[in-house]
């Protein structure tokens, strides 16, 4: 009979132990769940910015501004009568 008693102490023990320790293992696992999911949102954000800011430049494109600016800066256009000074100092 006491064999019987120590045995069922024993085997709640060991499933109260076995609980605790799925309960601990399961929050580190939550919670890094928790940490990704923040990081994504974050950047969610981000490309949602960058979306916002491709659009402006798309509705820009067609622009004279635009078109003047992108000659000067990738193709070194520059008009006939304009004078350009580089500073080779830097």
């Amino acid at each position: 009979m006491k064999k019987k008693k120590i045995y069922r102490k024993l085997l709640i023990i060991a499933i109260l132990a076995y609980a605790i320790f799925t309960i601990i293992s399961q929050q580190k696992v939550l919670d890094q769940y928790t940490k990704n999911s923040k990081e994504l949102a974050v950047k969610i954000e981000e490309k949602k910015a960058y979306k916002e800011e491709l659009i402006a430049e798309k509705e820009n494109v067609d622009s004279k501004e635009f078109i003047e600016e992108m000659a000067r800066e990738k193709l070194d256009m520059y008009y006939p009568n304009e004078k350009i000074y580089i500073d080779k100092g830097m």
